[in-house]
């Protein structure tokens, strides 16, 4: 599996960015809050989610562990696939988000792409019940 790169941003789209580590380009998907720190040409360090599926590898990059961390532990809630998660962390960045854990905030799930009320209370519940990722909160 893959756990991070380092290289140097080839390019930026709107869902993702390439980088090019040692010759080989990576297709990164991405937060556009991580986007947004990106520019091409320039050096970048990115923390690594691997997905491996039947039908492709998916790489999805964050800026810190602590993000990376959270991701795949906001995939551990029933109806939160990758998409979702990545539109939590972009409304919610690590401290806010478990500033709306503790405070069971349905309103702040919800200002999420892809998350609608059901969803947002599910989360606010679910996620109140469980421990943070391992090393964080």
């Amino acid at each position: 599996m893959i756990g991070s790169l380092q290289g140097t941003v080839a390019a930026i789209g709107e869902d993702s960015a390439l980088v090019e580590v040692g010759g080989v380009g990576y297709l990164v998907q991405a937060g556009a809050r991580t986007l947004g720190q990106l520019s091409v040409g320039a050096a970048v360090r990115l923390f690594i989610e691997t997905h491996v599926r039947e039908d492709a590898i998916r790489l999805f990059g964050f800026a810190g562990e602590e993000e990376r961390a959270w991701f795949a532990h906001l995939q551990t809630i029933p109806g939160v696939g990758a998409k979702v998660a990545l539109g939590i962390l972009d409304a919610l960045p690590p401290d806010m988000l478990v500033d709306a854990i503790a405070a069971q905030d349905k309103a702040a799930f919800a200002r999420a792409n892809g998350v609608g009320p059901k969803l947002a209370a599910r989360l606010a519940q679910e996620l109140a019940a469980k421990q943070g990722p391992k090393g964080f909160v």
